[in-house]
């Protein structure tokens, strides 16, 4: 009892505010399930509702003090193969009512040492809350929930006796076909909206509600009255006022109610976005139209979503249709896909097959600095972490580091039939991997779209990755893994004057645009052409088989990037004014790891993004050596420094060849006018790409001022702290409408610094490039290539491919296997490690 007393001022009943981790451990993989991973279950301690595995509970002891845990072990069950799946009723997945994902079921087994009533309250508390874990992977995999529209609900229809026909549906302002709504106030049947491609409608069903103010509209083709569509109505999820319904009776009053209708697609054009009518069939017999006979012919929006992220081209890149041995052990441990998280997956396996990531331990001060896999380093990675390491960035990277490399996890999965006797079960040539859930989520929490569901660019995600560690190490560069990404780029502009200036910068990608007009299969590509020609004119198709692609060196992409260009809008401290000068490029140290980015994302005629379909001769080996800049040479004068009146900070303009292009899109002029400055004018894809971002804006509509615009001196004091010169940064502030991320992003982006109109390049270098950098030769191995697949940085899929102990392997998120024939001319991302000189 004497125990008992002591112990229980530190027992805690959980608020409904309290995030409550039951399902993995904080800082390793193991989770309550007894196979393989974690035999001794899952730690739950009773006063800060962390869990912890076997082998880390003591840690969590030894730190915190805290001896009274919950422990939960859990065995699977048997499960049969043909049992019947249930249509989801919900866009989500591993929810209840949404796709099924899978997963195993466990029979539980709960224990605790120390059991009085109050103790047991905390308890039962604890297993009756929904696990942070689960609630972060429901809220990122639910799609948008619909409410009930105000709109639909006092929706007033016109009674024009229009008649509304079963089939034969028709824009009434075009010959479109598809993709119809119809406006349930006038009973108007009109083409949706355009997409990038040209796909889609023409945009007359938002005009129409433009001119009209009729509120809501039903997709045509969406509506169904068929209930086995909607399945089962026992976990179905409904959503009024953002408020869950849980009570079934109720639900199945709602679904008599409204059917099947949850399925339609019904849009709310004031609210701009799906909506549910629980009137549907009221509004849609008003028309003439009986629900009862319509059956489901479209996708919904939602579903044609779903669709694109769940069908990948799996081609060469995965090297689909060969037998490939399967890997296990240490380095050779797969990631879950977390849904669409491919892209980080495929990005975290080649950075921790680097060893500035992989054996990096050290200590500063005492503090510990970026730990991420060596004997014991997951403990002193705990040790040093905050109260809560679930948002520790160095103890998530510890545990990722260490649930990759120690083998621990990389294990064959048993025979799904044997699940029952596990001690018996036979190994297969599989893995089950790990889910980086807590790693994405600190990862993700200063970034709003990484946080999503949605797939992402890679490159994107790893620039924001290494920023994040640089930002962890600030002030103690020679502790930063991440330095040995980055490099010094020094670009010399050369005036018609005859002088020059020098500007330097550091970068951690080497973004490479592909000269197509060197691709060195010309006449095979002719020949194609005028083949497909002619076969097009006869109606009939090339297969896959004969499409010839253009074949271009990875040295001529290098050479594209040193190669001489013209600099427009320069303004010349020697001639007084703007001039074209001529701008050239090249490193001032050479990484321990190169990463290359293959431009193959580009803009068509109409600004329609485009990916390159190309191939690149890549070479194991390559030798940068001449890329080296040579710096300020003997008899070179350098341009004057800028004169006070010319420090000052212009009133920036519209460039009116910016704004007309985008008007000539069907953008607002005011708001063209914005996005021309808020870029500086760096061009219409950079315009473009600011004005779709800022649509919602609450200030779009206002009038642009005519004073210069005023930046925050407290975030000009932020970008100071990070290394910037003041000016620098106040000038990438109003650059950037002020946002802090963009205008870091302003000044590291070389368009910006070389051809910006407002961004004087003088013979001085900022200090953003006076920090150390590693350097040595310039002799390079191509170690790993990150493949995407896809038309788009935004759908398709992400796979690595990793020269490990002296073989090509794959990492494709889970599966790890012996890659036969890595598609090196692929690859989207190229990173190379330097050869010992």
């Amino acid at each position: 009892m004497e125990l008992l007393r002591a112990n229980l001022p530190r027992v805690r009943i959980p608020e409904p505010t309290n995030r409550i981790y039951k399902h993995e451990c904080c800082i390793s993989f193991d989770t309550p399930c007894i196979f393989q991973k974690s035999e001794g279950g899952l730690y739950i301690d009773m006063n800060t509702f962390l869990a912890f595995g076997k082998d880390c509970v003591g840690w969590n002891f030894e730190k915190t003090g805290n001896p009274v845990y919950l422990h939960i072990r859990q065995t699977r069950k048997l499960v049969c193969e043909d049992r019947p799946l249930k249509k989801p009723t919900l866009l989500a997945i591993g929810v209840d009512g949404g796709f099924d994902n899978n997963e195993p079921e466990y029979e539980e087994t709960r224990n605790i040492a120390i059991l009085p009533d109050y103790v047991r309250l905390a308890v039962d508390a604890i297993l009756m809350a929904e696990g942070a874990e689960r609630k972060e992977q429901v809220a990122s995999w639910t799609a948008d929930k619909k409410h009930i529209s105000e709109y639909a609900l006092n929706l007033q229809q016109l009674g024009n006796g229009v008649f509304i026909h079963p089939s034969g549906w028709k824009c009434a302002k075009c010959d479109k076909t598809e993709n119809l709504w119809l406006n349930l106030t006038d009973g108007m049947i009109l083409c949706g909206r355009s997409n990038w491609d040209g796909s889609g409608g023409n945009n007359h069903a938002i005009e129409h509600f433009k001119e009209t103010g009729y509120p809501v509209a039903v997709k045509l083709g969406t509506i169904t009255a068929d209930l086995d569509a909607a399945g089962n109505a026992n976990g179905i999820v409904f959503w009024t006022d953002d408020r869950r319904t849980e009570d079934k009776q109720n639900l199945l009053i709602v679904l008599s109610k409204i059917g099947a209708l949850l399925l339609s697609d019904v849009f709310s054009y004031p609210e701009d976005e799906s909506v549910l009518d629980p009137l549907l069939a009221q509004h849609l017999a008003f028309f003439g139209i009986d629900f009862s006979s319509l059956r489901k012919t479209e996708m919904t929006t939602a579903e044609r979503e779903l669709d694109q992220n769940t069908n990948f081209d799996w081609n060469r890149i995965q090297e689909s249709g060969q037998e490939m041995e399967p890997l296990f052990g240490p380095g050779y441990t797969g990631l879950v896909n977390l849904g669409n998280s491919c892209y980080l997956a495929a990005t975290m396996q080649v950075v921790f097959s680097t060893r500035s990531f992989c054996s990096r331990s050290v200590y500063h001060s005492s503090i510990f600095c970026m730990i991420y896999y060596m004997t014991q380093s997951l403990k002193k990675a705990f040790e040093a972490a905050p109260a809560d390491p679930t948002v520790d960035l160095n103890t998530q990277l510890a545990k990722l580091a260490h649930g990759l490399l120690s083998g621990k996890y990389s294990v064959p999965a048993p025979e799904k039939e044997d699940t029952t006797n596990v001690a018996n079960a036979t190994p297969i040539a599989k893995q089950e991997g790990i889910p980086p859930r807590m790693f994405k989520g600190v990862i993700a929490a200063s970034h709003p779209e990484f946080s999503t569901m949605r797939q992402q660019d890679a490159l994107e995600f790893f620039l924001h990755f290494i920023d994040q560690v640089e930002r962890v190490n600030a002030g103690k560069p020679e502790f930063d893994p991440s330095t040995s990404f980055k490099f010094g780029i020094e670009e010399r502009l050369l005036c018609p004057s005859g002088k020059v200036a020098y500007n330097r910068r550091h970068d951690c990608i080497l973004s490479l645009s592909i000269p197509l007009h060197l691709a060195i299969n010309k006449g095979e590509l002719e020949a194609f052409h005028k083949s497909k020609g002619e076969r097009d004119t006869q109606g009939k198709e090339v297969s896959a088989d004969e499409i010839v692609r253009p074949r271009v060196r990875l040295v001529d992409c290098l050479r594209s990037f040193v190669a001489e260009e013209e600099v427009h809008d320069f303004y010349s401290t020697e001639l007084k004014a703007k001039v074209t000068a001529t701008k050239t490029a090249g490193l001032i140290s050479f990484p321990d790891y190169l990463v290359l980015h293959m431009r193959k994302f580009v803009m068509e005629a109409g600004w329609v993004p485009k990916k390159l379909d190309v191939y690149i001769d890549v070479p194991d080996t390559i030798d940068i050596s001449d890329m080296c800049s040579k710096g300020i040479q003997p008899g070179e004068e350098l341009l004057p420094e800028p004169a006070a009146e010319d420090m000052a900070e212009p009133k920036l303009l519209a460039d009116d060849d910016i704004v007309s292009q985008l008007v000539s899109m069907g953008f607002n002029n005011l708001h063209c006018q914005k996005a021309a400055i808020n870029t500086s004018n760096a061009g219409v894809e950079e315009a473009m790409n600011w004005l779709l971002s800022h649509m919602d804006d609450a200030d779009i509509d206002a009038p642009i001022s005519q004073e210069a615009q005023s930046v925050d001196q407290s975030k000009v004091d932020t970008l100071v702290s990070f290394g910037f010169q003041e000016d620098v940064a106040r000038k990438a502030l109003k650059a950037s409408g002020g946002d802090i991320e963009k205008a870091t992003d302003w000044i590291f982006n070389p368009t910006n610094v070389s051809s910006s109109s407002d961004m004087d390049v003088s013979s001085s270098t900022t200090s953003i490039a006076d920090s150390p950098l590693p350097d040595g030769g310039g002799a390079y191995r191509l170690m790993g290539i990150v493949s995407h697949m896809g038309t788009s940085t935004q759908c398709g899929h992400y796979v690595a491919h990793i020269n490990k102990d002296g073989q090509w392997v794959i990492f494709n998120d889970e599966k790890v296997r012996v890659s036969k024939n890595p598609p090196k001319d692929m690859g989207y991302l190229y990173v190379f490690e330097r050869l010992n000189s």
